[in-house]
């Protein structure tokens, strides 16, 4: 029996999860008042640990990302091969945040396998006193609530170098519950994290497994084409000075826009597109984008066309000749997985994926039934991962209104402890 008889709906169907039901905003007896707000200057100091930088010295260097996500690993440095004479050493349960582009969320803290790794001076450290827990902490960070009153602070004048500085930080006001209470938030916090991390683990195995049923059926294709044999690969226009203002203003997609989930249209730029342009970049259903740098290769298939909406040169519309759109969007997802893409990119500062180099990807060549049973199978696994991961968000959201309603004790904690 061949690969493509032997799989089945049913060895998709994923395991029974633990339902977590997170209470909303209101829904209990409310306690009037929340926790007293209190600076955090009250109950964080700044403590900075520098180490000069010395030749044929190896540092490992961390970064930290956007939204409270934590901290993650650069990487070793030789401590010749930096312009900074010193930097700054992270500790266990310290807070460390970024001081530029603040508004984004870049706040977490240190857990204890960073212990001793170095960041540059944008990345201030904080000591918690005694009436803070670190997980407790950890969640705040995690907390839109933190990042508005982040943003609000900011100083600059160019939205991409704002910072935030150590003592504006210090200045926001929370509400601060006795150390009891953060435990108890703690422990229901976690096991709503608990859940969405058993998500994302199960659509990262489905991933996987379509990934290696795709490679398998496409190792017995007999025959290879070039990309540019097989469709049409265009970049989008350059940006323009007229993006802001004058005539012929229409939306148009970035870099950032495209996405494995779908494709994000909630916060459009404009730029100027005359009548010819309009032609030349127009969008419609079975085109494929894809991103020609940051991330090369990551790609969505259009559902529908796009009428008045265009898109810029950091975006790649591959427009399928000669096999099904569908099917070449499968194609060009294996090739991003398995590295083919990665392979054909040119490396300056970031990896940027030419449209000449484009062209030359290998796609297999199937039948029009094999290439159709692809598509039908791919997509089965898509929906079982996109049902998944939206589980996932949905949760992440209620999980930020739990901490909020907790702290403004709009939710009442004995209450929630029942229902998480």
């Amino acid at each position: 029996m061949s690969d493509w008889q032997q799989i089945s709906l049913g060895d998709l169907e994923t395991p029974v999860r633990r339902k977590v039901a997170v209470p909303p905003q209101g829904s209990r007896a409310s306690v009037s008042g929340g926790y007293p707000l209190r600076p955090l200057g009250d109950v964080v100091r700044l403590d900075i640990q520098r180490t000069p930088m010395k030749p044929a010295t190896t540092y490992r260097l961390a970064g930290v990302l956007n939204a409270g996500k934590g901290v993650v690993d650069k990487g070793e440095l030789d401590g010749g091969d930096t312009e900074y004479a010193a930097m700054n050493v992270l500790h266990t349960d310290q807070v460390v945040m970024r001081k530029l582009t603040a508004w984004e969320g870049p706040i977490t803290v240190v857990p204890a396998e960073f212990d001793g790794f170095v960041v540059s001076n944008e990345f201030p450290t904080f000591t918690l006193g005694p009436e803070l827990m670190p997980d407790w902490m950890r969640h705040v960070c995690r907390s839109p609530r933190l990042w508005a009153e982040m943003k609000n602070r900011v100083s600059g004048t160019v939205q991409r170098r704002k910072r935030l500085n150590p003592e504006q930080l210090l200045q926001i006001q929370l509400p601060i519950p006795p150390r009891e209470v953060q435990g108890r938030i703690v422990e229901m916090l976690d096991a709503v994290d608990d859940q969405i991390n058993a998500l994302n683990a199960e659509a990262d195995t489905l991933e996987r497994a379509l990934d290696a049923w795709i490679a398998t059926v496409f190792s017995t294709a007999d025959n290879y084409a070039p990309l540019g044999d097989i469709a049409e690969v265009q970049l989008g226009k350059m940006l323009s000075k007229e993006r802001a203002a004058g005539p012929d203003q229409a939306p148009y997609i970035r870099n950032a826009d495209v996405q494995w989930q779908g494709l994000n249209l909630t916060d459009l730029k404009t730029m100027t597109f005359t009548e010819k342009d309009r032609a030349r970049y127009s969008l419609r259903a079975g085109d494929i984008l894809s991103c020609e740098g940051g991330d090369p290769g990551r790609s969505v298939i259009l559902s529908e066309d796009l009428d008045g909406i265009y898109y810029q040169k950091a975006v790649h519309r591959v427009r399928a000749t000669g096999v099904d759109s569908r099917f070449l969007y499968v194609a060009i997802k294996h090739s991003y997985a398995s590295g083919a893409i990665a392979d054909l990119c040119t490396v300056t500062t970031i990896k940027h994926l030419t449209a000449e180099k484009y062209r030359t990807l290998h796609v297999p060549l199937l039948s029009e039934k094999r290439q159709l049973r692809a598509v039908e199978v791919h997509d089965v696994f898509f929906a079982q991962v996109s049902a998944i991961r939206a589980e996932a968000n949905r949760l992440r959201g209620a999980r930020a209104s739990l901490l909020s309603g907790l702290l403004d004790r709009t939710i009442d904690i004995k209450s929630a402890e029942q229902e998480v």
